[in-house]
């Protein structure tokens, strides 16, 4: 496990499992909610998952559950791989909550052991802002083109890049600059819903931004094909873009 990933695990596993409860509330309630209409939790991404009965979903990065849940209720085997074992544990007790099984693996993403995965998922559900965790992205879409069956589909979405000059869904600038490839050191995505106790430092996360440009060609290099790219407002300000989702198959 190199320092990029170290740091991030040390970030994501300090005082998350609180976060959650904070956020979400309790699994059982939470578990109430997505338990009503499963469909609406998957929001705009609703309409790739009509059919999903059987089917083997896997959701990287897939955090305190709440996505991978509400693809269980509708039908499909899903397995979430994530570096935090506070959002397993909160994601776990949700998925009890909600009367369905997660095969939930705590571990770094680039060791996945291919000998299981490999060609082993029907889909691949990545989403709320993932990729700037991963520092080569090229070695990313690789291992997730190789851990997809022939003809199985991705379904991309994160923050969309702007974010790295101007604010976007409550993030501020990022770097101010849309063509910076550096490395940057910044807090944990919940640092500033927790209360901070005396001179309490929470872990640093280790972020590498992306332009539009550098995710799309990493896909198609990878050899995704690419059939839908969709742009969605900001949270805070309609007139400029917050989110954006990749549809590609392999």
């Amino acid at each position: 496990m190199n320092k990029q990933i170290e740091d991030n695990k040390n970030a994501w596993e300090y005082r998350a499992y609180e976060y959650w409860l904070k956020n979400e509330g309790l699994p059982e309630e939470r578990a109430k909610i997505i338990i009503k209409d499963p469909m609406a939790r998957l929001k705009e991404h609703g309409k790739y998952f009509c059919n999903i009965e059987g089917l083997k979903i896997a959701n990287p990065c897939g955090s305190n559950g709440r996505r991978a849940v509400a693809l269980a209720l509708l039908g499909a085997d899903v397995t979430v791989f994530d570096i935090s074992a506070e959002n397993k544990k909160y994601a776990l007790e949700l998925a009890d909550c909600s009367h369905v099984e997660l095969d939930y693996i705590v571990g770094d993403f680039y060791n996945i052991d291919m000998s299981i995965y490999g060609n082993y998922f029907d889909m691949l559900y990545l989403e709320g802002g993932i990729l700037h965790y991963f520092h080569n992205i090229d070695k990313l879409m690789e291992i997730l083109f190789l851990i997809l069956k022939p003809n199985g589909q991705i379904i991309l979405n994160d923050f969309h890049p702007f974010r790295k000059i101007m604010p976007i869904n409550f993030f501020k600038s990022s770097v101010e600059d849309y063509f910076d490839t550096n490395i940057h050191d910044g807090d944990v995505a919940y640092k500033d819903f927790l209360d901070k106790v005396g001179n309490e430092e929470f872990p640093k996360c280790s972020y590498r931004f992306y332009s539009i440009s550098e995710i799309i060609n990493s896909m198609i290099n990878s050899g995704f094909t690419i059939k839908e790219f969709n742009e969605y407002p900001s949270w805070t300000n309609k007139k400029i873009p917050g989110e954006f989702t990749v549809y590609a198959i392999k």
